[in-house]
């Protein structure tokens, strides 16, 4: 037996788990004890107090069956019903109440009527309009007769205490167990916070604090950050340093093909050229989203811009969608996303001839979409696209345009600072490529 399909009905936060696991067994509890209460306990005390009274009612009764007249009947049962604490009385066939009279949240009285009506014979009507008394007409030869005793006599005064008072000190422990539980949980949070700020590219204060094994788990997480913070700033470290140093070099080389003839200088100069080119990749990857700070941009300006830029380099770039809600910012590193656009607008370029950027922003999400009418990438290889130092030329036209396989990689470790993801697909509206920075808010 399987409860998979209770999944999909679960809550899934954690705080909210945690007050099922506290509620449910409160209530089943408190259904368990009050319907034992009420069935095994509640209802034989009932019965056992109505059969004493039953037993006084035939009594009475017998005095009434064997008497002439009612005075007769008021005058010797005087002593008996003044010792009972019962009062009788004669009434007129039309002083009868037709039915029976119990409130409907009256539960012992559903009890005294079962009994009277199953012991006592010649009931007329039973009537048990409060907690106090109980009347009870019954039918004779002398004409109907009522008796009224008091209420007490027959169900348990006051029943419903065992109830109330288990309801009410289950909701106060309950009270005191959902803030213990949310002062429990609240470390929980700040951990789960700076985590998925720090996967966002955030770097949060955070202290462990809580349960012993909330702090284990909290020190763990501040020494991972700690190790993957040395780890980007040693490959930053690295690579720059080594695109630092190559560039003297290459400026040597420069100077010396200057003394050259240009005929002969101009294969070398070239290769020189895509050597510059590829340290400037180097120093952009290497760099990643180093260089800024997160804040709040207006993500339609910033696009317009780039894309402004785009077009003053005599390239084909339309910003042709913003679906923004106005006055809406968004927290970005402003430096590391400008470079992802460029680079994927510098990728749609090289491979089609019509670029368009279109940008879309809801309360949880930004996407930033770029379109070409290239060739594209064909699906089996949108994984391997996005590594570092891959290059598809048996998608991509070599032709065109070259590089060190380092642009949808720049992009891709970009977006996944910010929190997000780059996806890769086909353009349906110029048939090409479809590259879309999707961020999370």
């Amino acid at each position: 037996m399987t409860f998979r399909w209770l999944k999909h009905y679960m809550p899934r936060s954690l705080y909210a788990r945690a007050a099922i696991i506290i509620v449910v067994p409160v209530i089943a509890v408190q259904i368990v004890v009050s319907v034992v209460f009420l069935q095994r306990h509640l209802e034989d005390v009932t019965t056992q107090m109505t059969l004493t009274a039953v037993r006084e009612i035939e009594l009475i009764m017998g005095q009434v069956a064997g008497t002439e007249t009612q005075a007769q009947v008021q005058a010797r049962l005087r002593p008996a019903l003044d010792a009972l604490q019962v009062s009788l009385r004669f009434v007129n066939d039309g002083d009868v109440p037709s039915d029976d009279l119990r409130p409907w949240y009256d539960y012992t009285g559903r009890q005294v009527e079962h009994v009277l009506r199953s012991r006592v014979q010649d009931v007329i009507a039973v009537e048990l309009p409060d907690t106090r008394v109980v009347r009870l007409y019954l039918g004779s030869a002398l004409g109907p007769v009522e008796l009224i005793f008091d209420r007490r006599r027959m169900s348990p005064a006051a029943p419903h205490q065992l109830i109330v008072t288990m309801v009410a000190f289950g909701l106060l422990m309950t009270v005191i167990a959902f803030l213990y539980m949310r002062n429990q949980l609240r470390p929980v949070k700040r951990l789960a916070d700076a985590a998925q700020a720090f996967g966002r590219g955030h770097t949060v204060p955070y202290y462990p604090s809580g349960a012993i094994e909330v702090r284990a788990a909290g020190s763990a997480f501040l020494d991972m950050r700690a190790r993957i913070e040395r780890q980007i700033e040693q490959r930053t470290l690295m690579l720059s340093g080594v695109s630092h140093d190559l560039r003297t070099p290459l400026t040597r080389l420069k100077l010396g093909l200057a003394m050259i003839d240009e005929e002969d200088a101009a294969p070398m100069l070239q290769d020189v050229a895509e050597m510059q080119q590829m340290l400037d990749a180097f120093l952009d990857f290497s760099r990643g989203v180093s260089e800024s700070t997160p804040e709040k941009v207006d993500p339609v300006a910033l696009l317009k811009q780039v894309v402004e830029d785009a077009r003053r380099a005599d390239r084909n770039v339309a910003l042709v969608a913003c679906e923004v809600p106005e006055g809406d910012t968004v927290t970005l590193r402003p430096t590391a996303i400008r470079r992802a656009v460029e680079n994927l607008i510098a990728n749609a370029v090289r491979y089609g001839t019509r670029v368009e950027v279109s940008l879309a922003v809801t309360p949880k999400f930004l996407r930033i979409r770029v379109e070409d009418d290239g060739p594209g990438i064909p699906a089996d290889k949108r994984a391997e696209a996005v590594k570092p130092f891959q290059r598809l030329d048996a998608s991509r036209n070599q032709n065109q345009g070259g590089g060190v396989g380092l642009g949808l990689a720049i992009v891709a470790d970009i977006a996944r600072a910010h929190g997000g993801a780059l996806r890769l697909g086909d353009s349906e509206r110029l048939g090409g490529l479809c590259a879309d920075i999707v961020i999370g808010r």
